[in-house]
């Protein structure tokens, strides 16, 4: 499969040829969603969570946050509301080339890519999914989330995903308190958050990047 990519850590990814990017990190596509999305972003608040936590999610694209998210709430026995975005999806012959069930020992990932668009799913007693088929400058909700994982491609690649009007879209989105993590630690990221509304923390990232960012809606 001319998209496939063997990250470092062994785990898949995916080639964009009309974004000119990969959905992950080179260093390793499981380590690095693991450490931005899932330890930094969803566990603490999973943790001490005395409700459901509703997650949103910017670019579903190969699936993984999701899957780890679903099965990081069955770990914890914390019920989950996820909804994302994503207005390029994936062919499902192309998830079902991923290896993320054989690296984590856990099955159901090819039902977040077969479940209708639009609907919410219960995969789970945990977790409940919903995927939406739309831009982002098209979504709206009145549902406040908890946490936002912010993993659109890079600002080079889709500069209109990364400003303030953008963000303060998400942070219409976020309750106060809410956290957004996501994987570019760029200046023009953290003023475009700033301007929305977040406090902006600079946290190490995952294997040799440098950092990453942890907003928090003020």
């Amino acid at each position: 499969m001319e998209r496939l990519i063997v990250t470092e850590d062994g785990s898949h990814s995916l080639f964009s040829p009309q974004f000119n990017q990969q959905y992950h990190s080179l260093q390793g596509a499981l380590i690095e969603s693991e450490h931005i999305y899932i330890d930094l972003g969803l566990r603490p608040l999973l943790e001490n969570a005395s409700e459901p936590v509703k997650v949103f999610e910017m670019g579903f694209g190969t699936g993984l946050n999701a899957f780890l998210t679903w099965k990081l709430a069955d770990s914890l026995q914390q019920p989950v509301q996820f909804k994302t975005v994503e207005a390029f999806p994936v062919t499902l012959e192309e998830a079902g080339a991923l290896n993320y069930e054989t690296l984590l020992n856990a099955s159901g990932f090819l039902q977040l890519h077969d479940s209708p668009w639009s609907e919410p799913h219960h995969l789970s007693e945990y977790f409940i999914f919903q995927k939406e088929h739309t831009l982002l400058e098209h979504f709206t909700s009145d549902v406040m989330h908890d946490v936002i994982f912010y993993d659109a491609f890079d600002p080079r690649a889709q500069p209109e995903l990364w400003t303030a009007e953008i963000f303060s879209k998400i942070a219409a989105l976020t309750r106060p308190g809410g956290v957004l993590v996501t994987y570019s630690s760029k200046g023009i990221v953290k003023r475009a958050l700033r301007a929305a509304g977040f406090s902006v923390e600079r946290h190490k990232g995952p294997g040799r990047k440098t950092h990453v960012l942890k907003a928090i809606k003020t």
